[in-house]
């Protein structure tokens, strides 16, 4: 079977993995669960400097972790999952009158990436094969996700179907061992949303190829509960249940409602202004869509190819705002 038919198929399960300022299914227990203990305070700030936009010190916090836990899963991850922040924010652009990063093809930096995510499968696997854990299970689905966004960033559609498959995996067994391991839910709520909105040729070709079916009524109840009642995937599964309804059900306010508190909350990220702004400017709150993308422009300063791709995008999507009509003397 050609590569080309699989395109739509791969394109939708590797939306699964793709999200801004590396918010991408970290699925760490949490103390709060149980009495499992949680990641180490590094892991924390690493993820609170994530969501603050702060992906310099995140990458340190992460780096301060595998230091900390060589043969642990965790700092591995959390670093890809840094550097997954960088890849995403420079491949953004406004496409089909949306904001998102659409594609683009290899870049010098993906191996580093793909070897982080490699490293954490391994180690978690290896933990798995000395006894069944609930815990490695999400990291282990967690390095398969890692790798099949950025197949699907770049359009590799065998190996995006293929990780994006054995994720699921993970994550159905991580809850099998443990259902109160809610954050398992955003991984696999995802799966199903993405899976059930696959055009009628696209389900064939899944059902010939072995890959596994979804519920898009299950998927966003799963979403929903882990964005209630997960520990750290609370921000990834509100984040992705906004996305879907954006993308896919045109509910721009419904995912207003949703992405509105991730702003309040982390106020210096500029991806989630500028995505916010794609709302605003949807639900035609023009004004206010102009004010998220100069906040965007304000909060991505420097030379870097992230700031620099976000100030264009910003402007080009501000630029495609109606303009204000004057007012009548």
């Amino acid at each position: 079977m050609g590569d080309w038919r699989l395109v739509k198929l791969s394109r939708s399960i590797g939306a699964l993995f793709r999200v801004p300022l590396g918010l991408t299914l970290l699925a760490f227990p949490g103390a709060a669960q149980g009495n499992r203990p949680g990641p180490p305070a590094e892991a924390m700030d690493a993820l609170r400097r994530l969501y603050d936009g702060d992906v310099d010190t995140a990458l340190e916090k992460a780096r301060a972790v595998q230091r900390g836990q060589p043969e642990q899963p965790l700092g591995y991850l959390l670093e890809a999952n840094a550097l997954w922040w960088r890849l995403y924010c420079e491949a953004c652009e406004v496409k089909w009158n949306t904001v998102d990063a659409w594609r683009r093809g290899k870049e010098p930096g993906d191996d580093a990436y793909l070897a982080l995510a490699d490293r954490g499968i391994a180690l978690a696997e290896a933990k798995l094969a000395q006894s069944p854990s609930a815990e490695m299970r999400v990291f282990a689905g967690l390095g398969y996700a890692l790798k099949a966004r950025l197949h699907g960033l770049r359009g590799e559609h065998r190996p995006t179907a293929r990780t994006g498959v054995r994720a699921r995996e993970h994550f159905n067994e991580a809850l099998r061992l443990d259902p109160q391991m809610l954050d398992a839910k955003t991984g696999l709520g995802l799966y199903n949303y993405y899976v059930d909105t696959l055009s009628t040729l696209a389900r064939v070709l899944r059902f010939f190829l072995g890959i596994p079916g979804g519920s898009k009524r299950e998927g966003m109840k799963q979403l929903e509960e882990a964005m209630h009642g997960g520990q750290l995937t609370r921000v990834e599964a509100r984040f992705y249940l906004a996305r879907n309804l954006r993308n896919y059900d045109r509910d721009y306010a419904r995912a207003d409602e949703l992405m509105r508190p991730l702003v309040d909350q982390h106020p210096s990220n500029p991806l989630f202004h500028l995505i916010h702004g794609d709302l605003l400017a949807k639900l035609a709150r023009h004004e206010q869509a102009a004010a998220s993308y100069r906040r965007a422009s304000e909060l991505a300063p420097g030379d870097s190819a992230c700031a620099m791709r976000l100030r264009r995008v910003a402007a080009s999507a501000q630029a495609a705002l109606p303009q204000p009509k004057e007012k009548r003397r």
